[in-house]
């Protein structure tokens, strides 16, 4: 029995029926790798099974401290049932992207039954008509509660079921796993005093940590490491109010050898620098269609791990964040790659002052009850509609094996990514690299995004215009509207030259 801590339980108190608050995966894979060339499903069914003890959360359920006086407790599932997890459908021909795309997105609106282990394998048959997929593929589509692991963390449930060669599928061992009783309220109640005594002497801890990291940060600013002229309320964008219970879904793959070469055009630039200008770029002609473009620049809340080595395996989340602009007011892409840059380690040192992993330590003191209360009537106040949102959507970098993998002895040939959205936060752009290649992929609201064919499509243009811009194009400016700084410093050595000029001139008499 394990306590869920402050930043999972927020995962729960958060749902409601509009936001389930699970995320996911779209894997799909060749069979014609796998012995015999084909994978049935009961040969999936068995793979799985005999995996089930590499990660506890397979078989781990929630169990609810009575009025959510104190954060849940994870339990193994006395009554687990391998069959309900894990389900079988197939698309009608012809097997598309598009069809594909909408199942996905509507396996990912349903909620989960938060009394079973949280999460959900749909296995996909009938993928024919996929440019660049082999014929026969199946996509894996998977879905687990956020309470339950984190990005990094999930890349360690993602190698509990999958190999680094075709091997035959194994059938389980007699298991010596055995479920547990669901503990009684008293017990349950008395651990919440005693959590409640201990609270206080938590919270001057972690304040005692906070105290050094703003020192740091006002150092910083006013040594001039650190600016705060961007740190404002992000603009209102069609994204960023009330959402429905229907989902989108879509993305476009790049090859990470092209997103490389870009980010060598740019000193000091990196590879999320590029997917973050890429984003910036397809939300710019996405909102410019849609006539919704802010002249201000979109901001995106970019998850960060603060996991360390030695709990990679552990459940949960152990994430910070930070808030980066992506230049979606500006048109050369070159000059708005200079400018994500620039914003993007202004606000990573920002993060690093402080120290994001104190940030994360205040989540263990949500009010528990207060938590839940306040999300339902957040959600039917509409409040989001009522005010400036921080952040215009999310942008999350999921990093996979560059070898490739396999699943019941079928090949993955391609991995995307699923998120949350929710109110006021209507659209989540995950990013997952595989192999050789790099994908972004998103999830939105219908009712926000119902084409969303279109925003794939405008990623992919925004691609291939930084992909084919001059290396020498103007570089990153100072605010909306202003000169680039090249042209700013050149400037004053013009006006310079002229007055020199002008003095050698004889005057008139």
């Amino acid at each position: 029995m394990e306590q869920l801590s402050g930043q999972d339980a927020s995962f729960v108190y958060l749902e409601t029926p509009t936001s389930p608050m699970h995320i996911g995966s779209v894997g799909i894979y060749d069979p014609s790798t796998a012995p015999g060339g084909f994978v049935r499903f009961k040969d999936i069914l068995a793979h799985i099974e005999s995996r089930l003890d590499k990660a506890r959360s397979f078989r781990q359920k929630l169990v609810r401290v009575p009025f959510d006086l104190d954060h849940p407790y994870w339990i193994d599932d006395p009554n687990f049932d391998l069959e309900y997890h894990v389900r079988h459908i197939a698309l009608p021909k012809p097997g598309d992207w598009r069809q594909l795309c909408i199942q996905v997105a509507r396996l990912h609106a349903r909620g989960m039954d938060l009394s079973k282990p949280l999460w959900e394998f749909n296995v996909v048959e009938g993928l024919d008509n996929i440019p660049g997929i082999p014929k026969g593929s199946f996509a894996l589509v998977a879905k687990v509660h956020h309470a339950a692991i984190d990005g990094m963390s999930g890349v360690e449930l993602s190698a509990a079921v999958h190999d680094i060669e075709p091997k035959p599928v194994e059938h389980a061992a007699k298991s010596s796993w055995k479920g547990e009783n669901e503990p009684a309220i008293t017990e349950m109640l008395m651990r919440t005093w005693l959590n409640s005594v201990t609270q206080p002497v938590k919270f001057a801890k972690t304040l005692a940590n906070t105290v050094p990291g703003a020192a740091r940060l006002i150092s910083q600013v006013a040594g001039g490491d650190v600016s705060l002229k961007g740190a404002k309320m992000a603009p209102q964008t069609l994204f960023n109010g009330k959402v429905s219970s229907h989902r989108v879904f879509d993305g476009a793959a790049f090859q990470l050898s092209d997103v490389r070469a870009i980010k060598d055009r740019l000193d000091g630039a990196t590879v999320n620098d590029v997917i973050l200008t890429i984003i910036g770029g397809g939300l710019r002609k996405y909102l410019l269609s849609r006539k919704n473009l802010p002249k201000e620049s979109l901001q995106v809340m970019a998850p960060i791990s603060v996991r360390a080595e030695g709990e990679k395996e552990a459940l949960g989340n152990l994430v910070s964040a930070m808030i980066v602009q992506i230049g979606t007011h500006i048109e050369d892409p070159m000059e708005r790659l200079a400018w994500v840059r620039k914003q993007a380690q202004n606000s990573k040192a920002m993060t690093n002052a402080v120290g994001a992993r104190t940030l994360t330590d205040y989540s263990q003191f949500l009010p528990s009850a207060l938590a839940g209360l306040g999300a339902r009537l957040y959600t039917r106040l509409g409040v989001s509609n009522l005010h400036s949102p921080v952040f215009n959507c999310v942008a999350t970098n999921v990093p996979g094996p560059r070898i490739p993998l396999y699943f019941a002895g079928a090949k993955l040939v391609r991995q995307m990514g699923l998120g949350p959205v929710f109110d006021g936060m209507g659209l989540i752009n995950t990013i997952y690299s595989y192999g050789p290649e790099i994908a972004i992929s998103f999830t939105s609201d219908r009712e926000m995004l119902p084409d969303p064919a279109n925003y794939a499509q405008a990623l992919r243009d925004s691609f291939e215009e930084l992909l084919n811009a001059k290396p020498n194009a103007a570089p990153v400016t100072k605010k909306a509207g202003a000169e680039p700084e090249a042209v700013a410093k050149k400037a004053p050595a013009k006006k310079a030259a002229a007055k020199k000029s002008a003095a050698k001139k004889p005057k008139a008499k």
